[in-house]
C-alpha cells in the first residue's frame, strides 16, 4: 500500500501545482488585457485631445493665411482658392505615402502590443 499512497500523494501535488499554474496564468492574462486596454484608451484619449486642438489650430491658421494672402494679392476669393489648392496638394501627397504611414503605425503598435 505504500506505493499506492506515494502515487496518490504525488498525483495530488501535481494536481495542486497545475491548479495553481492555471489560476496564476488566468490572473496574468487579466492584468495583461487590462494593461493593453488602458494603453489603448490612453492613446485614443490623447489622440482626441491633441488632434482636436491641432485641427482647430490648423483651421485658424488656414483662415488667417487666406485672409493675409487675400490682402497681399488683392482678392480674398483667389487667396482662398490658392489655400484650398495647397491643402489638396498636401492631401494628395499624404494619399501617395499612405502605405508608408500604415507600415509605421503597424510597426509602432505591434511593439506596444507584443511587449
Amino acid at each position: 500500500m505504500g506505493v499506492i499512497d506515494a502515487i496518490n500523494e504525488t498525483s495530488n501535488k501535481a494536481f495542486d501545482s497545475g491548479e495553481t499554474y492555471v489560476k496564476t496564468s488566468q490572473e496574468y492574462y487579466k492584468l495583461k488585457a487590462f494593461q493593453q486596454l488602458t494603453r489603448a484608451f490612453s492613446f485614443l484619449s490623447k489622440l482626441a485631445i491633441i488632434g482636436g486642438l491641432l485641427f482647430l489650430g490648423l483651421i485658424f491658421l488656414t483662415v488667417s493665411g487666406a485672409i493675409w494672402l487675400g490682402h497681399l494679392i488683392g482678392s480674398t476669393a483667389l487667396a482662398c482658392l490658392f489655400v484650398a489648392l495647397a491643402l489638396f496638394l498636401i492631401t494628395g501627397i499624404a494619399y501617395f505615402v499612405r502605405k508608408q504611414i500604415d507600415k509605421n503605425i503597424i510597426k509602432k503598435m505591434s511593439q506596444e502590443f507584443f511587449d
